[in-house]
């Protein structure tokens, strides 16, 4: 008998399970402890939610949310916050980091449907407590950052395209970027299976929400003439050091800023270009298991090539790509089953002081080689994708592209 196929069932089967009550207590303990943590430490001035609050109570007093450069989200997310505005800050202080946590495990708990792992799995209770030790998450947390909205509807798009629900895909999409324009890379994935309603969903629901808002606002141009010049240049002293994107990284190593952008430009082609190769060969080993994987591994793909070359990219951004490739861990060819996965991760434990890289401001260098490792092992992953037979619900196979509407 061959053994290797014998312990394959076993590991997923293992995964899948319902873990131990202590287990999923503490891991629920774990979490209380980092929303503790991020309400004791953070006031609203030192979280990123608090830019927008503070633009949201600026459009309630008749001024221009744009006067504040540091506003950098389109003006849909100006009536996305209102309701923010209206709350006591110590209400916001507890309320933020238990609706960020929400948010992220939202958007885990939809990775793990995408695979049909049930939520109260080993695998969803060990990567629930492993992100209380996890960097990214903390400081996702501490911040209040909208990325969290992100990191929620990814997946949750992702786990809609499974059951054939393209155009709400597309509705999800397009409120994420209504609220955050980070998953407008995602969208080429309706281009690439050509799902025009899709698209014009993620397309019309930001367009409309931020026209909407600008007529109600004072000098809705200060988002073209204030905001994009900040990010097209780096944003200020404050935030630049923490950018980990390559056109960044590279000129604080010495390389000259023109060549640092041609080096991040052709990262990004790249790796769209691999996104592209992944979706156009079919899932390995034909399974719907194997069909999920490949849609996973090209909208993981077309992200963390945005990451490469986007003004700014955080620590945090990995946490949009990083749930639904871990929840293909039941997936034999998982890239999470190497070990270049994990190293890719290992920078961002927090218990280990990397020589050189201690101060705070440096910590760019640390984000910039998690999402490089991870950008080069999905490339990888994305190049071995191979045409196979993809069995029907009959029995019979028939040789059919992954790429094409009928695979989903």
């Amino acid at each position: 008998m061959n053994s290797g196929k014998s312990e394959e069932p076993g590991v997923t089967a293992w995964l899948v399970q319902r873990p131990s009550w202590p287990m999923q207590a503490a891991t629920a303990i774990l979490l209380l402890v980092v929303i503790f943590e991020a309400y004791r430490r953070s006031g609203t001035d030192g979280m990123d939610n608090a830019f927008v609050v503070r633009a949201a109570h600026r459009f309630l007093d008749g001024g221009s949310p744009y006067s504040d450069r540091r506003f950098l989200y389109l003006p849909s997310s100006v009536l996305a916050a209102v309701p923010e505005a209206l709350l006591p800050t110590v209400l916001l202080r507890l309320l933020v980091p238990a609706v960020t946590t929400a948010l992220v495990l939202t958007g885990w708990w939809c990775a793990l449907r995408i695979f049909e792992v049930p939520g109260r799995s080993r695998l969803g209770i060990l990567v629930s407590a492993g992100l209380a030790f996890f960097a990214p998450f903390r400081s996702l947390v501490l911040l209040g950052n909208w990325t969290a909205a992100c990191a929620a509807a990814l997946p949750c798009a992702l786990l809609l395209i499974t059951r054939s629900r393209w155009t709400a895909a597309g509705a999800v999409v397009g409120v994420a970027i209504a609220l955050k324009p980070m998953l407008i890379p995602f969208a080429l994935i309706f281009l690439f299976a050509r799902r025009p309603r899709a698209l014009a969903a993620a397309a019309v629901i930001p367009a409309v929400g931020s026209v909407a808002a600008a007529i109600t606002m004072p000098n809705p141009t200060f988002f073209f003439s204030r905001t994009l010049p900040f990010l097209l240049h780096g944003q200020d002293q404050f935030a630049r050091p923490f950018d980990a994107s390559l056109i960044a990284v590279l000129p604080r190593l010495g390389v000259p800023p023109g060549v640092a952008l041609v080096v991040a430009a052709a990262a990004a082609g790249g790796g769209v270009w691999c996104a592209w190769r992944r979706w156009s060969g079919a899932g390995i080993g034909g399974t719907s298991r194997a069909e999920r994987l490949r849609l996973v591994e090209t909208g993981a793909m077309l992200m963390l090539s945005a990451f490469l070359v986007s003004r700014p990219s955080f620590e945090h951004y990995a946490l949009v790509v990083l749930p639904t490739l871990l929840a293909s861990a039941v997936v034999q060819d998982s890239v999470v089953r190497t070990p270049w996965f994990w190293l890719a991760l290992v920078p961002q434990v927090p218990v280990i002081q990397w020589p050189l890289l201690v101060p705070v401001t440096r910590r760019a260098f640390k984000d910039a080689a998690m999402l490089c490792g991870l950008a080069v092992v999905l490339a990888w992953r994305c190049l071995r994708g191979r045409r196979v037979l993809v069995p029907e619900q009959g029995g019979a196979a028939e040789a059919r592209a992954a790429g094409s509407r009928a695979a989903f």
